[in-house]
């Protein structure tokens, strides 16, 4: 089987260095490039390789010289969005776990891609528990009245509540059709402490050092 030719978008950054990683050692996939707004050089040394392959910070100048099948994204929404709308005009199919994309932006990628006859993944957690979770949780939706999450993540996670939690919560929000009833506390003694809240769903987040 011909290899699947993969541009690693935010390559530098914690996740995507796993992701050059696992692309390297798949025997199915070749990276072909990688983009990284921190990049400093021109090419990024693959592990347990000695190869090299085009790093650059523009991912539209790498598609030109690259011409991969596949871009995979994980950065920020700001970036993950811009990236995907580069790609999808140039027919590259799209994976993107990056979290915080609006519905808005998720509807023109859709676009986008059915235009182009091209693929996108969009997957807020790629772990199969969380996948599970999150099924499970619209399942039980139905049967609830209140709802609270709690999710913990380490003490340098960018953003809360995770992307996770928040899609977690939409999706039992889609399954039930009307909002959670809300426990309100009459007297909140530390500003804050009952959380954040999307329609009737009190998230709450924990960050601390040790947490996967």
């Amino acid at each position: 089987m011909k290899q699947i030719a993969v541009v690693v978008h935010g390559a530098l950054g914690k996740v995507g260095r796993e992701i050059v990683a696992g692309v390297s050692h798949d025997p199915n996939l070749s990276l072909v490039g990688a983009v990284d707004i921190q990049a400093t050089a021109d090419y990024l040394d693959l592990p347990d390789s000695g190869k090299k392959v085009p790093l650059a910070k523009d991912l539209g100048s790498l598609l030109q010289s690259c011409h991969p099948q596949v871009v995979v994204d994980f950065t920020i929404a700001e970036a993950a969005v811009a990236a995907a709308l580069v790609a999808l005009k140039r027919g590259v199919n799209l994976v993107i776990g990056t979290t915080g994309i609006s519905d808005s932006e998720l509807k023109e990628m859709e676009q986008l891609a059915n235009a182009n006859k091209v693929g996108v993944v969009v997957a807020p957690n790629f772990a199969l528990g969380a996948v599970v979770l999150m099924y499970l949780a619209k399942i039980a939706a139905k049967y609830f009245d209140h709802a609270e999450i709690i999710e913990l993540h380490h003490n340098q996670k960018a953003d809360a509540p995770s992307g996770t939690a928040l899609a977690t919560a939409r999706g039992m929000l889609k399954s039930r059709g009307r909002p959670f009833i809300q426990a309100l506390t009459k007297k909140e003694n530390l500003s804050g402490t009952r959380g954040g809240q999307v329609e009737g769903i009190t998230i709450h987040s924990v960050r601390l050092p040790g947490l996967v």
